[in-house]
């Protein structure tokens, strides 16, 4: 006959692991009432339950970011759910967190240290819960670390290493990018064999094949220049700087003397 399952007993499982009053009371019942086999059988069903969810999309969460105090070390990581309610949730936000200081503390690699508890906070709030991306950067001599996270859904966040100019031409640059998503920092870091099939898309299509043959390797240059590398998921010197689009983002850097190392952004939308 099956042990008596008292709303005390429930109560004290839910504390101990956070699990609902309904799966608490079951897992009572499918141990008699013993509370550590219970807690023991909803680790299992929590572990196997997040099995399931892996793979599913995590377009909400969080991307947060910290700067230290010296300048000389930056770092990011975004935090991936699949609702708006579980990235709001304090355990998720704690999570995250943990996740930063350990990239933080020990880079990027260590976040295989969190699987188990990332597995088991996954199955405890029901979704999918992923270490989206992570990334440390170093500060150079003379170098700036800027970051920015757009508000107020915190979902894109954009971290930034400098040589030379100050924090708040590095911040500015991160919110650029947040925004302008280039691909490549500078026309030399594009792969020539994309340059080419580009020249020759524009160069082949009918807005270029009705002007005069002596006029098509300008005007091809022309677009090559305005709508590949100057474009939004371009080259970033290239683009036009969105505090002033009267310049250029390589405009901007030269007349700080700043130069970018690199960069990374990330994006948990869908």
């Amino acid at each position: 006959m099956a042990a008596e399952i008292s709303a005390q007993l429930v109560r004290e499982l839910r504390e101990q692991t956070g699990a609902g009053m309904m799966d608490c009371k079951r897992a009572l019942q499918e141990t008699n009432g013993d509370i550590a086999a219970a807690i023991v059988l909803l680790r299992e069903k929590n572990l196997a339950n997040a099995a399931k969810r892996e793979g599913r999309e995590t377009t909400e969460g969080l991307v947060g970011y910290r700067v230290a105090e010296d300048g000389l070390r930056g770092t990011m990581v975004a935090i991936g759910c699949e609702t708006e309610p579980v990235s709001n949730n304090e355990e998720f936000e704690a999570f995250g967190k943990k996740v930063l200081d350990l990239v933080e503390a020990e880079g990027i690699d260590a976040v295989s240290q969190l699987d188990a508890e990332r597995t088991q906070l996954s199955g405890k709030l029901g979704e999918n819960i992923a270490v989206a991306g992570a990334v440390r950067f170093e500060a150079v001599p003379d170098g700036r670390l800027g970051a920015y996270v757009h508000p107020p859904a915190n979902k894109l966040g954009v971290l930034v290493n400098l040589r030379g100019g100050d924090e708040v031409l590095a911040r500015n640059l991160a919110m650029h990018i947040s925004w302008s998503d280039p691909r490549w920092i500078a026309r030399e870091d594009v792969p020539e064999e994309l340059v080419t099939a580009e020249r020759e898309i524009f160069a082949n299509g009918d807005e270029v094949q009705s002007k005069p043959e002596q006029a098509r390797e300008k005007i091809v240059t022309g677009m090559l220049d305005k709508r590949f590398f100057a474009e939004r998921g371009g080259v970033l010197a290239d683009q036009p700087w969105i505090h002033d689009g009267s310049q250029t983002v390589g405009k901007v850097l030269a007349e700080a003397g700043a130069e970018v190392l690199e960069f990374q952004r990330f994006s948990l939308a869908g």
